[in-house]
């Protein structure tokens, strides 16, 4: 989870969030070289007295500024489709878990895992006992099994939402009438928290996600579990 006065992203849990933390260095490092290039060229235009000034043809400048953006387009935007489609990827899914959102929860659906569903509300903050997260703690967890790709059906029930996990890279709309899909791995245990961030009204602020990744001979005992509540 986010920390206060966190400046960076959430340290990575899945492959797809590495993928992006890789690409939003690769693209930071371009937009230094370019903001000290300018700023270069603008202390350079206010110190030097300007000479030339009649000058009609200038066809090396014309050609550095034309190409120079074009390939750093490039350079910016091949990795970009790469992890787009890394992101897209969907095969073979070990587990498909279905999100619905409402006004202001979440639903959830292992539909084939024991068609297990169950509802998750935030808790409120009487509730909370030491350790927990104000806002972001539901009564009940989404669990998963570590290093087992997950599929992620989303959809809504009565306006748009978003299905957020910003430490797992999923970001997934939510939308009435239409399923949306997205996968992600969780490397490792742990609990990771999320909210919608597509405004859904005066509770949006409301409803939290939770998704606790667990080695899988727990995932299976707490699916018996649920079978039996």
């Amino acid at each position: 989870m986010a920390y206060p006065s966190q400046l960076g992203f959430q340290d990575a849990s899945s492959p797809g969030m590495e993928e992006l933390l890789h690409f939003h260095d690769h693209t930071l490092m371009i937009v230094f070289l370019i903001s000290t290039l300018v700023l270069y060229t603008i202390t350079i235009m206010m110190t030097t007295p300007l000479t030339n000034t009649n000058s009609m043809d200038a066809q090396e400048v014309e050609m550095v500024w034309t190409i120079l953006p074009a390939i750093i387009m490039v350079v910016i935007a091949l990795p970009s489709l790469r992890i787009l489609y890394l992101m897209d990827e969907v095969d073979e899914p070990h587990i498909t878990v279905k999100s619905v959102g409402h006004q202001w929860y979440w639903s959830y659906e292992y539909t084939d895992y024991n068609n297990i569903s169950f509802d998750a509300y935030m808790m409120p903050s009487n509730d909370l006992y030491h350790g927990l997260f104000r806002l972001l703690e539901v009564d009940n967890h989404m669990v998963v099994p570590m290093e087992s790709p997950v599929r992620m059906l989303i959809t809504a029930e009565d306006v748009l939402h978003s299905w957020t996990i910003p430490s797992l890279g999923v970001k997934t709309d939510a939308v009435p009438g239409r399923l949306n899909q997205t996968t992600f791995i969780a490397t490792r245990p742990g609990l990771y928290y999320g909210q919608c961030s597509e405004i859904c009204g005066a509770n949006h602020s409301f409803m939290p996600i939770v998704v606790e990744s667990v080695p899988t001979k727990y995932f299976e005992d707490w699916s018996l579990l649920m079978l039996d509540v």
